[in-house]
């Protein structure tokens, strides 16, 4: 690599000791120590880290917020009598509009994660982050002012142009936000600080429920609303600028010295941040000897596990149902519910959800991801299994089957919050190398996005009236869903929890099965492991 003015040579660098390094922010003896730590003894020791991840909920919560505001505003009066048409003396939304609407927003997301994913390897994580949030303060500008024109195709064009800016915009978040937490977080605390994305996701889409209920009636409220996105896209910008820049960026672009620097505010008192930023460096160095940092480098034989895992990842909260959750109130309605009783159990799924999300905080900690996954899982299954044969009894009162179809509703927001929802992004974080880690994040949030757009479109065919007509007998779907996701998260999802960046770097390199993971010890183990490196990596 060539170095740049402000690097440093190792070699006549007297205070740097050699020791063993494994995480940004912990060397293999402290990190032995770490696990120990309680999680409370560990956030006191990692408090510069723990405070910089909680700055960067502001752009979590713009992602559920946004999310919330532009995907419910099609709900709001106002917004019908502005943007559709009567028949039979109703103000509806188009279908091909209300088509478009829907699937904008995850393709613009789709589009954003690569581009952030590129983006973030040429500018830095923090300039990615603020530009990402910038252009979503830009796009809720023109969502704002789509009900300006005069022309109705108009308004709806300018709207539709709206949210895929915004989808866009998030893309880049999202990526920057994750690919940022991955490399500061020591393996202690990984597991607890994925499980933020979805505990303030889901904070960010109460607080938007809450505004959008609050301007129902208002004939201008979803103007409101849109306005009200305007705070939420500005905080991650002043975060961006408060944060340090991520280290192992800077050593991939050859700048020791701001490496330093950047390590030093993360780090607590007395470490001593020259040897980690050597064995950053080291690491980086090593994969760089095998891999290119690009896209296609992704999928090259050495690394399309890697890759492939954290597309499994950010597919299982589509597998275990979320898509079908997050519409609870109107599922609940078509199976005989009433509008009321439905709203309420949408906001009730939503506060569990976020209590479950407070609790992974913790548990994710303690327990590893493969167990946490396969059980939740499996638990969903279930769940989904008796809300479909409740289903099969038409006879019985319609109360009863929709309440149960709720209830169990909410018991599996609550299983999945605990377990395979906030697991998913500790395995997306964790399983990449550091060179391809940036590239690996856009891919993973691609793929959450393209599977939310799948699911958008064919859900209201498995399950609605004029359709499928499934109605709550989908809970077969999902049960089957669930099964074959815990099946292949058992053969594909290997235990990282508390696994340094060089020991996740050292077990893939041996290609060892996803049950092997726990049981490697290091260096000791590598003769036997190599021996039997030629059996599949399932």
């Amino acid at each position: 690599m060539e170095r740049d003015h402000d690097s440093y040579d190792k070699t006549n660098s007297p205070d740097v000791k050699h020791t063993e390094i494994s995480t940004p922010t912990t060397t293999n003896t402290e990190a032995e120590a770490d696990d120990k730590l309680t999680l409370w003894q560990a956030i006191k020791k990692y408090r510069r880290v723990v405070g910089y991840t909680f700055g960067l909920t502001s752009a979590i919560l713009l992602y559920g917020y946004d999310n919330v505001i532009v995907g419910t505003v099609s709900g709001m009066p106002g917004f019908q009598e502005d943007f559709g048409r009567k028949l039979n003396g109703k103000w509806i939304l188009p279908s091909a509009w209300l088509a478009l609407w829907n699937l904008s927003s995850p393709i613009g997301a789709m589009a954003g994660s690569l581009f952030g994913g590129w983006f973030q390897d040429r500018v830095g994580r923090r300039v990615a982050l603020a530009f990402g949030s910038f252009i979503s303060a830009i796009a809720v500008a023109v969502c704002y002012v789509s009900y300006l024109p005069a022309d109705i195709d108009g308004r709806r064009g300018a709207f539709l142009v709206g949210k895929l800016i915004q989808g866009a915009a998030v893309g880049v978040v999202m990526a920057a936000t994750q690919t940022y937490m991955s490399e500061i977080l020591p393996a202690k605390l990984r597991g607890s600080g994925m499980a933020f994305f979805p505990a303030f996701t889901l904070l960010g889409q109460l607080t938007g429920a809450l505004v959008i209920f609050g301007s129902l009636n208002s004939k201008k409220g979803y103007v409101t609303a849109f306005a009200s996105q305007w705070p939420f896209s500005f905080v991650p910008i002043i975060i961006a600028f408060l944060i340090p820049e991520s280290p192992a960026y800077y050593i991939r672009r050859n700048r020791f010295e701001k490496a330093l620097k950047a390590q030093g505010r993360l780090d607590p008192p007395g470490t001593n941040t020259r040897a980690i930023v050597e064995r950053i460096r080291e690491d980086i160095e090593r994969e760089e000897k095998t891999a290119r940092s690009t896209f296609a480098e992704c999928f090259h034989k050495c690394n399309f596990r890697r890759t492939f895992i954290v597309m499994w990842a950010n597919s299982l909260t589509n597998i275990f149902g979320l898509p079908l959750l997050a519409k609870a109130s109107y599922f609940l309605q078509i199976g005989g519910m009433s509008a009321s009783a439905s709203v309420l159990f949408l906001i009730l799924g939503i506060v569990l959800g976020l209590l479950a999300n407070a609790a992974s905080v913790w548990v994710l900690s303690r327990v590893g991801r493969r167990p946490l996954i396969n059980i939740t899982l499996g638990i969903a299954a279930v769940l989904w299994l008796g809300m479909g044969i409740a289903n099969c009894f038409p006879g019985m009162a319609v109360t009863w089957y929709s309440r149960w179809t709720a209830i169990s509703m909410m018991l599996t927001i609550i299983a999945c919050g605990v377990g395979v929802w906030p697991c998913s992004f500790a395995v997306s974080a964790e399983t990449s190398s550091l060179n391809l880690r940036a590239k690996t994040q856009g891919i993973g949030w691609f793929i959450s996005a393209l599977t939310t757009a799948i699911s958008g479109i064919v859900l209201p065919y498995i399950f609605n009236p004029d359709e499928g007509n499934l109605r709550g007998k989908t809970g077969f779907i999902y049960c089957g869903t669930c099964i074959l996701g815990l099946i292949a998260s058992y053969f594909l999802i290997p235990e990282m929890k508390g696994r340094t960046i060089t020991e996740i770097d050292r077990m893939f390199e041996l290609k060892l099965s996803a049950r092997q993971f726990k049981s490697w010890k290091g260096e000791a183990d590598d003769e036997r492991q190599v021996r039997s490196a030629g059996q599949p990596w399932v």
